[in-house]
């Protein structure tokens, strides 16, 4: 089954348009978009099969630190984790 897992970073500085991108690049093969500019943290949505809600937030920690190392970034606690399956997500739309 698809899941979108979105997580977020925080630290200590305000992030700059160039890293942000750093990310979005680097998440991008994998169905991802990033977030963070002019703020303290850093995030990302990714998308993964899993087969479970608890393997999908694995796999896009894993994902999310590779993109991560990637782009440059310092590494931030992470201070939120979700995730939705395609169909929960299909289930709020019919509502």
């Amino acid at each position: 089954m698809r899941w979108s897992v979105g997580i977020e970073a925080e630290g200590d500085r305000i992030m700059k348009l160039e890293e942000v991108v750093e990310l979005t690049d680097a998440v991008a093969p994998i169905s991802g978009i990033a977030t963070g500019i002019g703020t303290n943290r850093y995030g990302a949505q990714v998308v993964v099969f899993a087969d479970n809600r608890e393997d999908a937030i694995a796999k896009g920690k894993e994902h999310f630190a590779s993109a991560v190392q990637k782009a440059g970034l310092p590494v931030y606690p992470i201070v939120r984790v979700e995730a939705i399956s395609e169909d929960e997500d299909a289930a709020d739309a019919d509502i």
